[in-house]
C-alpha cells in the first residue's frame, strides 16, 4: 500500500486504540502528534514510536476546549509539519441507566466525543484544505445502535456517524475524505472498566463476549489501527462518508 509521509494527529493516544493507531501511523511513515488529556501519559506511545525510528511529540489537550485545541494543533504544525491526517479517538464513558444518569455525565460524554471531534476537525481542516489532501477518521462504536446503560455514549457515537457523512460532503472537493470506524468489543482499559462496572472479572467478560462474536474472539486495538491505516492511505481516496463496523461479524 503506497503512502506518502505526512503529519498525523491522533487524540486519546496515550493508551488503547489511540496508542495502537499512533504507532501504526508512525510505522506507515507519518510523523505523529500524540494527543491526550494528560501529556505525561503519552510518554510510552511517543517512546515506542521514536524508539522504532519514527517522529512523534506528546501534546496535552482537553479536546472539548477550543483554545486548547487551537494551541495543540498549532504546536503539531510548528514541530512536525501541517497535519493532514486526523484520527478523532478521544473518548470517555460515564455509563448508567437513564433514570440514574446525571446531567454532568451526559455533558461530559457528549463534550469529549462530539464537541471534541468538531473542534479538532475544524482546526485541522484548515491545513487539509490548504494542502488539498486530508484524511479524517472518527471513532464511532457498535453502541451507536443502542446499548443498555449507555444512552449518552450511544448518542455521541451515533452523532459521530452523521458528523462524518456531512464532513465527507463538505470537504470532498478539497481532496479530503472522512470516514468512521465503529469497533465492536475491543480488549482495552475502557472495556475493563465496563467489566468492573458490571461486577465481573475481565477474563470472564472477554470469554463471554468472544462466544457472541462470529470470529470467536474479541478485538484488539491493532485491529482498529489496521483499518485506520487503510483509510488514511493514499489509496483510500475514493472511500468517504462510510461507517465501517470492525466487530468480528455483521451488524444490523
Amino acid at each position: 500500500m503506497s503512502t506518502t509521509p505526512r503529519t498525523a494527529i491522533v487524540t486519546g493516544a496515550a493508551r488503547g486504540i489511540g496508542a495502537a493507531t499512533a504507532r501504526r501511523l508512525a510505522a506507515d511513515g507519518h510523523a505523529v502528534g500524540v494527543l491526550d488529556l494528560d501529556e505525561a501519559a503519552c510518554a510510552d506511545t511517543v517512546a515506542a514510536i521514536t524508539g522504532a525510528g519514527g517522529r512523534a511529540i506528546a501534546v496535552g489537550v482537553d479536546v472539548s476546549k477550543a483554545d486548547q485545541v487551537a494551541a495543540a494543533v498549532q504546536r503539531v504544525a510548528d514541530e512536525l509539519g501541517a497535519p493532514t491526517i486526523l484520527v478523532n479517538n478521544a473518548g470517555i464513558t460515564r455509563d448508567n441507566l437513564i433514570f440514574r444518569m446525571t446531567e454532568e455525565d451526559w455533558d461530559a460524554v457528549i463534550n469529549v466525543h462530539l464537541r471534541g471531534s468538531f473542534l479538532m476537525t475544524r482546526a485541522v481542516q484548515t491545513h487539509m484544505t490548504a494542502e488539498k489532501f486530508g484524511r479524517i477518521v472518527n471513532l464511532s462504536s457498535t453502541s451507536a445502535q443502542g446499548n443498555r446503560g449507555q444512552v449518552n455514549y450511544s448518542a455521541a457515537k451515533a452523532g459521530l456517524q452523521g458528523f462524518t457523512k456531512t464532513l465527507a460532503i463538505e470537504l470532498g472537493q478539497f481532496g479530503v475524505t472522512a470516514n468512521a470506524i465503529a469497533p465492536g468489543f475491543i480488549q482495552s482499559e475502557m472495556t475493563r472498566a465496563t467489566a468492573e462496572r458490571l461486577g465481573v472479572s475481565f477474563d470472564d467478560f472477554i470469554a463471554h463476549s468472544a462466544k457472541e462474536i462470529p470470529v470467536q474472539r474479541v478485538g484488539q486495538p491493532d485491529d482498529i489501527a489496521a483499518m485506520v491505516s487503510f483509510l488514511t492511505s493514499d489509496e483510500a481516496g475514493f472511500v468517504s462518508g462510510q461507517v465501517i463496523y470492525v466487530a468480528g461479524g455483521p451488524q444490523d
